[in-house]
């Protein structure tokens, strides 16, 4: 069964800053913090496979991506982790912070779904339950969808990794089995069971998974931090890249100082 990999540098003896893949990127999508947080001797960790390339039972359930985000912790000696997840991986953070306390010191989450209908992005469904790009457009449909600005903010090689995989017969039953599992997800009650600190960094424009809902939600969770990227759609730790990691580096910090 395929289960993530991961990059660890250890670091000093604060908690680990874990950064989740998101559905069809990989931990590149995380340079930018998770160098910054080395560069000042942060224990950090960040998967290396985009969830859609992973075994379609772990893919399909928001709890067993949990699992196996912990199961590489545990590879590499992380116990207490401040997770950092994007789109998909959001849900993941929050369940597990509620499921795995003992483990989850904080979450930052960005772009969850699970609010809204999915967007038009160049996805179809057919009728084995599968889904596929179409049109001769897909691949400016999805950077409109996922950048503020309308030009993709991944370098040529990366563009040609996450194409590579969507051509995957297996990666599109992974990917079909992660969004149905967002649907039934039920966001609410988990937010309930959430006690550790929390951020949350939305893109103004993000278009995957607007932010009204989320704002509307989370009002009713006021001790939660929310930070609104006013440039950015549905990547911020990669189209703002700055500013992310600007709000990142102090709530790590509080988040390690809670544990003294």
């Amino acid at each position: 069964m395929m289960e993530f990999t991961a990059e660890h540098l250890p670091g000093d003896g604060r908690p680990a800053v874990v950064f989740m893949s998101a559905l069809f990127a990989g931990g590149w999508i995380w340079d930018h913090p998770f160098h910054r947080l080395a560069a000042d001797r942060w224990p950090v960790l960040r998967t290396n496979e985009p969830i859609c390339a992973l075994d379609r039972q772990v893919a399909g359930s928001i709890e067993r991506l949990g699992d196996a985000l912990l199961l590489a912790c545990d590879e590499a000696g992380v116990t207490d982790a401040i997770v950092c997840a994007n789109s998909l991986g959001g849900l993941v953070a929050i369940d597990l912070a509620g499921r795995r306390p003992d483990r989850v010191r904080g979450i930052v989450v960005s772009g969850a779904p699970g609010l809204t209908a999915d967007p038009d992005v160049g996805l179809s469904f057919d009728r084995r339950g599968s889904v596929r790009p179409f049109g001769d457009d897909f691949g400016e449909r999805m950077v409109a969808a996922l950048f503020h600005s309308g030009r993709s903010h991944f370098s040529p090689e990366r563009m040609a990794e996450a194409g590579a995989l969507l051509q995957r017969p297996e990666s599109m039953v992974s990917m079909a089995r992660s969004i149905k599992a967002t649907r039934r997800y039920q966001v609410k009650p988990a937010l309930d069971r959430v006690q550790c600190p929390s951020l949350y960094v939305w893109g103004r424009h993000d278009r995957m998974t607007p932010v009204d809902s989320w704002l509307e939600l989370l009002a009713a969770y006021p001790d939660n931090e929310v930070l609104v990227v006013e440039d950015s759609g549905h990547i911020p730790m990669v189209e703002c890249a700055e500013r992310y990691t600007a709000a990142l580096e102090p709530f790590v910090t509080r988040c390690a100082g809670a544990l003294t």
